[in-house]
C-alpha cells in the first residue's frame, strides 16, 4: 500500500500572487493619509505651500513614529498642502489607482473636514474634489464607493455639531456617495461618551455610524461606541481581546472591526507583526477586516497589509479568504452589490 502523499505547502510566490489577485474590499482608509510625499511635494509647490523637509527622502526620514500622536502631529502638517478642489481631486485620484492596482473594488473612505475648515478651506471644496475623483473611478472603471465623513475626537462636540450642519446643506448632492459618519484622531482621553450627542443626531439622520475604538484607547472605548455611540462597525478594535466579555460579544453580533495590521506597528500598537491579534481574532470568531488607514504613512497599501499578516501570521489560504468575505460582508453596500462581490470572490478562490 502506498504511503500517503502530503500535499506540498503552496510557495511563498504562489500565496503572493494569491493574495494580489484577491478581490478585495477596504473599510478603513483616510485619504488624507494617502498623500504620498511626492504628490505633497507637488501640491506644496503647486500652492506656494512652504514644507518643513528640503526633500522626499527627508519627509520620508520622518516617518518614525512613537505613538498615533507623533503620527497625527505629521499628519495634519502634511494636509495643509491641500487647499483646491483640484487638489483633493488628485489626491482621492491617486489612492484610486493604488487602491485598482490591489484589486480593490470598493472602498469605504474617511475623511476629516475639520482638518481643513479650520485652516479656512470651504467644506464644499472638500466634498468636491474628493467625491469627482471618486465619480469618475466609478463611471469609468466600475469602481465601488462610499464616503464617510469623520469627526475630530480631539475637538469638542460642538465642533462636530457645526461641522455636521455646515455639511447638511451638501447631502443631496452627495447622496450617492456620502452615507457614514465616523469619529477618528487621538483616542487617549477622549471617550467615545464625549461624542454621545452629535452621533444620537446623525442616527436620526439616517446615516451608517461607525467609530475609531480600541486602537490605543481601552476595551471600554469600544463598549462605549457600541452601546452610546450605537455603531454598527468599530474601527481598528484590536485591544477587545482584553477583555472576555466584550470578545464573545463581537463574535455572537458579528460587529465587523476594521483592523489595520502595518497601522498597528507603524504607531507601536504591537512590536512586532508575528505579536498581532488579528488572526486570533479571527479564529475566535470576530468579524475581522484588512485595511490599509493612512497607508502613505505607514508603507503600505491593501495587498500589503493581507502579505504582512499572511506570512507573520502563517495564515492560510482560506483565513485570506475569510478576511475578504467578512470585508464584503461588512461594507455598505447593498445585499445585491456585497452578492456580486462574494460571488467574484468565490469563483476566484476555485479557480
Amino acid at each position: 500500500m502506498s504511503p500517503a502523499v502530503t500535499p506540498a505547502t503552496p510557495s511563498r510566490q504562489a500565496l503572493d500572487d494569491f493574495i494580489a489577485g484577491m478581490p478585495k474590499t477596504e473599510l478603513h482608509l483616510h485619504i488624507e493619509g494617502t498623500l504620498e510625499p511626492e504628490l505633497m511635494f507637488a501640491l506644496a509647490q503647486r500652492n506656494q505651500v512652504s514644507l518643513p523637509y528640503a526633500s522626499v527622502e527627508d519627509l520620508r526620514a520622518a516617518y518614525d513614529f512613537s505613538d498615533l500622536q507623533s503620527f497625527l502631529d505629521l499628519y495634519y502638517a502634511g494636509a495643509d498642502v491641500l487647499r483646491t478642489e483640484a487638489d483633493f481631486f488628485d489626491m482621492t485620484a491617486a489612492y484610486i489607482d493604488r487602491a485598482r492596482a490591489d484589486n480593490v473594488r470598493h472602498a469605504e473612505i474617511f475623511f476629516d473636514p475639520q482638518t481643513h475648515t479650520e485652516r479656512g478651506i470651504p467644506i464644499a471644496t472638500v466634498f468636491a474634489g474628493i467625491a469627482r475623483a471618486l465619480r469618475q473611478a466609478r463611471e469609468r472603471d466600475g469602481f465601488g464607493s462610499v464616503m464617510i465623513m469623520s469627526f475630530l475626537r480631539h475637538l469638542s462636540e460642538e465642533d462636530a455639531f457645526a461641522t455636521l450642519e455646515a455639511a447638511l446643506p451638501l447631502r443631496d448632492q452627495y447622496a450617492d456617495l456620502w452615507l457614514g459618519i465616523g469619529l477618528d484622531s487621538s483616542e487617549r482621553g477622549n471617550p467615545p461618551e464625549k461624542f454621545a450627542r452629535v452621533y444620537a443626531r446623525c442616527g436620526e439622520l439616517g446615516f451608517r455610524l461607525v467609530a475609531h475604538a480600541g486602537e490605543e484607547g481601552p476595551p471600554a472605548y469600544v463598549i462605549g461606541a457600541l452601546d452610546v455611540l450605537k455603531v454598527e462597525r468599530i474601527d481598528h478594535g484590536v485591544r477587545s481581546e482584553e477583555d472576555p466579555e466584550l470578545m464573545q460579544r463581537l463574535a455572537r453580533e458579528r460587529v465587523p472591526l476594521t483592523v489595520c495590521p502595518l497601522s498597528n506597528l507603524k504607531l507601536c500598537v504591537v512590536d512586532d507583526m508575528a505579536q498581532h491579534n488579528l488572526g486570533r481574532l479571527l479564529d475566535a470568531g470576530l468579524a475581522v477586516t484588512v485595511n490599509s488607514d493612512d497607508p502613505a504613512y505607514f508603507g503600505g497599501y491593501m495587498t500589503a497589509n493581507y502579505l504582512a499578516v499572511a506570512h507573520a501570521l502563517d495564515l492560510s489560504r482560506e483565513q485570506l479568504l475569510q478576511l475578504a468575505r467578512n470585508g464584503i460582508e461588512a461594507c455598505f453596500l447593498p445585499d445585491q452589490g456585497k452578492q456580486v462581490l462574494l460571488d467574484e470572490l468565490e469563483q476566484y478562490a476555485s479557480r
